[in-house]
């Protein structure tokens, strides 16, 4: 009896402390966020998109144009790497373990995630390319479709 009742408390301990057992601690897990920020280059993905949306915000408001100094502050104070960071921290650390950050971080130190990391971007556009013409190319289909239902 005493044997079963040692083996029942041992075992809502264990069901108790093995979830919080498993977290890491908040400074490691921070820091293997901030390791991947680093092996991905975050800070230079957000000054690019920065800039991006600057140029894009130029082009279509040209009045903006004698104020870009005001529109870049203000975009870097909102969406820039400094007042992001710390949010980015935070999303990450709630999306993926310590240990799960630490597998991720390992494969993108190999050459072949540096690889990915460098060529991911442009396979993305590739793929974007095929979806609009595939897209362009059948629209036909799905005018039809829409004037068979109509009637038109």
């Amino acid at each position: 009896m005493k044997t079963s009742r040692r083996i029942a408390i041992l075992v809502a301990t264990a069901t108790i402390l093995l979830p919080v057992l498993s977290y890491a601690d908040p400074a490691s897990h921070r820091k293997a966020v901030e390791k991947l920020f680093e092996l991905t280059h975050m800070q230079q993905k957000i000054e690019v998109s920065v800039n991006n949306v600057l140029a894009l915000q130029l082009q279509q408001s040209p009045e903006l144009r004698d104020h870009d100094d005001l529109l870049r502050d203000f975009l870097e104070k909102n969406i820039g790497w400094t007042s992001m960071k710390d949010s980015l921290v935070t999303m990450y650390m709630q999306a993926f373990t310590d240990a799960e950050l630490n597998g991720i971080n390992a494969f993108y130190s190999t050459p072949g995630g540096q690889k990915l990391i460098q060529r991911l971007p442009e396979l993305i556009q590739q793929r974007d390319r095929l979806a609009m013409q595939r897209m362009q190319e059948n629209v036909g289909e799905l005018q039809q479709a829409i004037a068979d239902r109509t009637g038109k």
